[in-house]
């Protein structure tokens, strides 16, 4: 097994590439500089940025998992699935991928239709908030609504006119969960639920079939989480001997969140890369 320091780590950051709002490199170096040691990129149903990564952190010395938040659907509710150190190239949970990047697109541009009967906001607008050729999503329309002077940040736009219930809600595809955490250990990756006593806490039914389906475990130290859930989540944890993660959800200057401000214990990091099948850590 690859020997992973044990430093302070921090496995779930954005870039560019997905909602972030920093290349993958920048990302990997502001994370030496905020003293972290261990990262996971995971941007949103992309690999994108793995490449770039990799290269800073052979540079800064710093420890990279490589690694996606996959999207999925429960109930009528978002659920974020983390997926560390799987195979890029395996055909299954790239087609899942896929299919919710190419439906996002579509949703967005709809999203900014709807926006667009009130509010002065094209689809120009939010193609010049995109780096590369990341994915548009409401990230990116809200920086539009922003350079627009229409809110004053992604906070408030997600509060208002990003908000399901503000009047231009666009529905969009997503899996379900189990589809996605098979697919994950399928393509020999481990998977964790983001943020997973924040809104919508799933049921214990769906908890209990994500488990049995081979799910890794969940992210209980992030800042959207509810201390009542993670004190539920703490207990099915203990019994089922899962898997403990923290993480800041980094975006750069999209959202508050600092990298560092919740770590992963080495040991946790330890099981992640030894119950990982798909590709390797890179170590600086």
């Amino acid at each position: 097994m690859t020997e992973i320091p044990r430093e302070r780590a921090d496995l779930h950051l954005h870039s560019s590439c997905s909602d972030g709002t920093e290349p993958p490199g920048e990302v990997v170096r502001a994370a030496h500089r905020a003293g972290v040691g261990v990262i996971a990129l995971t941007d949103h149903d992309t690999t994108d940025g793995w490449a770039e990564a990799a290269a800073a952190a052979r540079e800064t010395g710093l420890t990279l998992l490589p690694g996606a938040e996959v999207s999925a659907k429960h109930a009528g509710r978002s659920v974020h699935v983390l997926a560390y150190l799987f195979d890029p190239a395996d055909k299954v949970l790239l087609r899942l991928m896929n299919r919710v990047r190419e439906d996002r697109i579509g949703r967005a541009e709809r999203l900014v239709r709807n926006i667009g009967r009130d509010y002065p906001l094209t689809w120009d607008d939010v193609l010049a908030q995109r780096a590369g050729d990341a994915t548009i999503g409401r990230p990116h329309i809200a920086d539009a609504l922003i350079a627009r002077g229409t809110v004053r940040d992604r906070e408030e736009a997600f509060a208002s006119i990003l908000h399901p219930a503000g009047g231009y809600y666009v529905p969009h595809y997503a899996p379900e969960p189990e589809e996605v955490v098979r697919a994950i250990g399928g393509a020999g990756g481990v998977s964790v639920i983001a943020h997973p006593a924040g809104r919508g806490m799933m049921p214990d039914s769906e908890i209990a079939r994500l488990v049995d389906a081979g799910l890794g475990g969940f992210e209980l130290a992030h800042r959207e989480n509810d201390e009542r859930g993670v004190r539920h989540l703490a207990r099915v944890v203990a019994r089922r001997d899962l898997i403990v993660t923290g993480s800041s959800d980094y975006h750069g200057s999209g959202k508050p969140n600092r990298i560092g401000e919740n770590t992963t214990a080495p040991e946790m990091v330890a099981r992640i890369v030894s119950a990982a099948r798909g590709s390797a850590p890179v170590v600086g």
